[in-house]
C-alpha cells in the first residue's frame, strides 16, 4: 500500500487548525482520483495522487509533478472525484 504522507513543512495539527477539522488525517494515494472540473465526461482525467488529506468525505490531493491541491469527495470505494483546484494549500483548506 501506498504510504500516507503530508504535505512539506506542515504537520497534521497544522492543518486541522487551518481547516477547522479536528479529524483531518493522511491518507495513503493507492486509489484512483479523477479530475472533473471541466463541462462534459469527455473532459475527466486521472490524476496521480502524490499526498492525499481527508476531511470527512471530502478530500485534497496534491497530484505528482504538479504544485496545485485538488478539492473533491472520497467515495465508498476509496476512489475521489475532484472538481476545483487551488494554487496552495492554505487556500485549499479554508475553502474546505
Amino acid at each position: 500500500m501506498a504510504e500516507a504522507r503530508l504535505p512539506a513543512g506542515w504537520t497534521l495539527q497544522r492543518i486541522r487548525d487551518v481547516s477547522g477539522d479536528r479529524e483531518a488525517v493522511a491518507l495513503h494515494t493507492a486509489r484512483s482520483v479523477t479530475w472533473r472540473g471541466s463541462a462534459g465526461a469527455d473532459a475527466d482525467e486521472e490524476v496521480r495522487p502524490d499526498i492525499v488529506l481527508g476531511f470527512h468525505g471530502l478530500c485534497l490531493v496534491k497530484p505528482v509533478d504538479d504544485e496545485d491541491w485538488y478539492m473533491g469527495c472520497l467515495n465508498d470505494d476509496g476512489s475521489a472525484d475532484c472538481w476545483s483546484v487551488y494554487g496552495d494549500l492554505f487556500e485549499a483548506l479554508r475553502g474546505l
